[in-house]
C-alpha cells in the first residue's frame, strides 16, 4: 500500500476538485429534480387523463431504464445530433449542450424527478380522508387545500423514502466519470490509478469519501425527520 501517493498535494487537490463537483452535481440536479417532480407529481394526481398518462409514461421510462444509458443518450445522442451542434454556438439552450456539466446535470435531474415524482404521488394519494374534508370545511378550495395541506403533509411522509433517493443519487454522481472533461471524486480516483497504478488506494480513499458524504446526507435526513415526523413517532405511556 502506497498511501503517501494519495496524499501528496497536487493528487488530494485533484479529490477536492472533484469532490467539489460530485457536491455540485448532486446539489444541483436535486433541486432541478425536486420542481420537476413535484410538477410531475401534481400530474400525477390530476383529473386531467391524457396529463396522468403522458407523465406516467415518462417516469416508466426513466425507471425502466439504467440512468447510464439515460446519460449516453443526452451527451452521446442529443448533443452530437447535427441540428444542436448547428446551434449550440449562439442559440440557447442549445448552447449548453456543448458543456459535459449540464449533459451529465440533465441526465441526473430528468432522472430523479421520474422516481421523486412518483414517491410524492403516492403520499398525496394516501393522505387521510380527515385532512382534506377538515380543509373542505373550513371553506378552502381544491387547488388551497393542495398547496396549504395535502402537498405539506405528503412531503414530511416522503421524506423516509426521499433520503434513499438522495443517498442513491450521490453514488450515481459517479456515473458523470464516464463523460469526458468531467472530473469528479470517481474521475479523479481512475486518474491516479492510469497514473500510478494503485487500484486499491485511489478506489479506497474515494469510497471513503462517498461513505463521509452518505453519513452526512443520512445524519442531516435523520434530524428532519425528528422534526417534521415528530407526529407520527410512537407515544410513551
Amino acid at each position: 500500500m502506497r498511501w503517501d501517493v494519495i496524499f501528496q498535494p497536487n493528487n488530494l487537490a485533484m479529490y477536492g476538485d472533484g469532490l467539489l463537483t460530485t457536491v455540485w452535481l448532486l446539489l444541483s440536479s436535486l433541486g432541478v429534480g425536486a420542481v420537476l417532480a413535484l410538477l410531475f407529481a401534481l400530474a400525477l394526481t390530476s383529473s386531467i387523463a391524457p396529463l396522468r398518462w403522458i407523465v406516467g409514461a415518462y417516469t416508466y421510462v426513466i425507471r425502466g431504464t439504467p440512468l447510464l444509458i439515460q446519460l449516453y443518450l443526452i451527451y452521446y445522442g442529443l448533443a452530437q445530433l447535427d441540428w444542436i451542434q448547428a446551434r449550440w454556438n449562439d442559440v440557447w439552450p442549445w448552447t449548453h449542450f456543448k458543456e459535459p456539466f449540464f449533459c451529465a446535470l440533465l441526465a441526473f435531474s430528468l432522472n430523479t424527478a421520474g422516481y421523486t415524482a412518483e414517491m410524492l404521488a403516492g403520499a398525496i394519494r394516501e393522505t387521510s380522508a380527515g385532512e382534506i374534508e377538515a380543509a373542505q370545511a373550513m371553506g378552502m378550495s381544491p387547488a388551497k387545500a393542495m398547496w396549504r395541506i395535502v402537498l405539506p403533509s405528503a412531503m414530511r411522509r416522503t421524506l423516509p423514502a426521499y433520503s434513499n433517493e438522495v443517498v442513491m443519487m450521490l453514488h450515481a454522481t459517479s456515473l458523470a466519470s464516464t463523460v469526458p472533461a468531467m472530473l469528479d471524486v470517481t474521475a479523479a480516483a481512475s486518474r491516479i490509478y492510469s497514473d500510478y497504478y494503485l487500484p486499491f488506494e485511489a478506489y479506497i480513499f474515494a469510497a471513503a469519501i462517498y461513505l463521509t458524504i452518505t453519513f452526512s446526507l443520512v445524519g442531516m435526513f435523520k434530524l428532519a425527520e425528528r422534526r417534521f415526523l415528530a407526529h407520527l413517532a410512537p407515544r410513551g405511556h
